[in-house]
């Protein structure tokens, strides 16, 4: 049983995810054995109590911490009463530093929704020796990007070893259907992604590697097959366009394949699409989506588009999809694994709401009640000491039967052809 004050703090409770995961917390949680204690940390005590106020009592017991993300004495006092901190302050690259830091010096669990490959990087350069050294298990991209992902690869190669004894050379992602709008924090995390690449070409080189988040000394030397415009996948079977999370996605995998002592073998390929169709009108479909999506990063690289996008068209901070509009969101992810004996498996990967903000949210809260509750004694072989971790080499099934049973997020085996 831990000593501190609370089990997790949500940090950003006012901003728009943070939003979302208070009202699950409040009223969507199934009551915990021990009971969860927990806390809502933000910068604005009117803003706090606006939120709290929304629930007509029903969240009048949590208690508010005064939380500056620039504060290194407030965001270590609040580090010192938790077990585990959300964070959901972002861009990351702007305003995350600050609490990694403080978390790894107190030795506080840390898990986040960031996408932001670049970010990640630096931190895991800067912090991951002291995180190893104090027990601090900090765990990014604890959300759409990159749980399904991450978690599908794991289940499809777990199945192949107790199928065939030896993982899959080569595993495609496949986006089969999803529906959700993205929040103005979003958009600005990836403009700030583009911006930082644009103005650094030593950081834009960087980000193509895709082994980036990788340990240093790794042996992977594959060259990965990255979905880069419209192409026919053979594993698939259907036309494929980029999928906008890619980038971050196949990194985070690379790097569970790493912590999890190579799980996936040293000439492991992975990659990441969209599903368009299997005919003509797919092969269309897959063009029109290539075009589109390049022409909205073209924009974005340019700074006087860039500024317009953001003036006139795309959302802003704080804004995003409404609660119905969260409700009524799903995706359907599909992973498809060839082994070296030519046989193929398949790995469905689904979520019930908008997969950005409704899944997220669940996936990011559960994340964080692992690391509270059932990793908090771990020792032995399941395990996972101070450093940085990734879902996948973080989690173990317990993480994927909380989604299952308390998200809406189910990962199974299924036959290549079911619809």
């Amino acid at each position: 049983m831990s000593n501190n004050n609370f089990n997790i703090v949500v940090f950003g409770a006012t901003s728009f995810v943070g939003q979302i995961l208070v009202r699950y917390l409040v009223d969507e949680l199934p009551a915990q054995d021990p009971p969860l204690r927990w806390a809502m940390a933000a910068r604005s005590a009117s803003k706090l109590a606006e939120l709290k106020a929304e629930f007509g009592g029903r969240a009048d017991s949590v208690p508010e911490l005064i939380v500056d993300a620039t504060n290194d004495d407030q965001l270590a006092a609040m580090c010192q009463q938790t077990d585990v901190v959300i964070s959901t302050v972002g861009p990351y690259a702007f305003y995350g530093e600050p609490l990694v830091k403080a978390c790894v010096a107190h030795g506080t669990d840390y898990c986040d929704l960031t996408g932001e490959t670049q970010w990640i990087k630096r931190m895991i350069d800067t912090y991951e020796a002291q995180a190893k050294a104090t027990g601090a298990r900090i765990v990014h991209c604890c959300g759409f990007d990159s749980v399904p992902s991450d978690l599908g690869v794991k289940a499809l190669q777990q199945e192949a070893v107790a199928r065939f004894g030896s993982p899959l050379d080569r595993v495609v992602m496949g986006v089969k259907a999803m529906k959700g709008g993205a929040s103005g924090g979003t958009i600005a995390s990836l403009i700030n992604v583009v911006a930082e690449a644009m103005a650094n070409p030593a950081l834009k080189k960087q980000l193509a590697n895709p082994y980036l988040l990788c340990p240093p000394g790794h042996p992977y030397k594959v060259r990965q097959r990255t979905v880069k415009g419209s192409e026919y996948s053979d594993l698939h079977q259907a036309w494929c366009a980029p999928f906008v999370m890619a980038a971050i996605n196949e990194r985070v995998v690379h790097r569970s394949n790493a912590c999890l002592g190579h799980a996936y073998g040293e000439h492991f390929c992975y990659s990441e699409g969209m599903l368009m169709g299997r005919d003509g009108r797919g092969r269309r479909r897959s063009l029109v989506t290539t075009f589109g999506l390049g022409a909205f990063m073209l924009a974005v690289a340019i700074k006087p588009f860039r500024k317009l996008l953001q003036a006139f068209m795309l959302p802003k901070p704080g804004e995003g999809p409404s609660l119905a509009e969260q409700l009524a969101g799903f995706f359907d992810m599909r992973f498809v694994g060839r082994h070296a004996n030519g046989q193929t498996l398949a790995v469905k990967v689904t979520g019930d709401r908008d997969p950005g903000y409704g899944c997220t949210a669940k996936m990011l809260a559960q994340a964080a009640l692992c690391l509270a509750f059932d990793h908090r004694n771990d020792s032995g072989k399941t395990g996972r000491l101070g450093g940085f971790w990734t879902p996948a080499s973080m989690f173990d099934d317990r993480y994927v039967d909380r989604l299952k049973q308390f998200a809406g997020v189910e990962i199974r085996v299924h036959e290549q052809d079911e619809k």
